[in-house]
């Protein structure tokens, strides 16, 4: 049987991790300049300066969002020589799409349901 490496391991899903993982993936991803890094490197790697280039902001200011989003697991860095290179992690992105999954079910449940009764009561006021 082949070994599985730590990056084809798939992530526990997000009702087994704890509510401070759930709860920094989407603290990081509530801000617009967050979002728009995520979005810059689905397209492949990029350097700081590359990233920021994009950005209206002071380099410190712009490279503490990059904290932010490398805290919560969504980017992984690497350094080599003097430039400092990021990646999207897309396991922890999962984190928050299971996480609307599970919303998204429960809400078309529950409107399921209300309509269930609001066509039985629109039945019963025909009749």
């Amino acid at each position: 049987m082949p070994r599985m490496t730590k990056e084809a391991t798939p992530p526990p899903r997000s009702s087994t991790l704890s509510p401070a993982i759930v709860d920094a993936v989407f603290r990081a991803l509530s801000d617009p300049t967050r979002r728009k890094v995520i979005e810059s490197l689905s397209a492949g790697p990029a350097s700081v300066s590359e990233l920021a280039g994009a950005h209206r902001m002071a380099l410190p200011s712009f490279v503490e969002h990059l904290k932010v989003l490398e805290g919560a697991g969504l980017v992984r860095s690497k350094k080599l020589g003097r430039v400092r290179t990021y990646e999207l992690a897309a396991d922890r992105l999962r984190i928050a799409e299971d996480w609307l999954d599970r919303q998204r079910s429960l809400w078309e449940r529950r409107l399921d349901s209300l309509d269930a009764y609001l066509l039985s009561l629109k039945k019963e006021k025909a009749e």
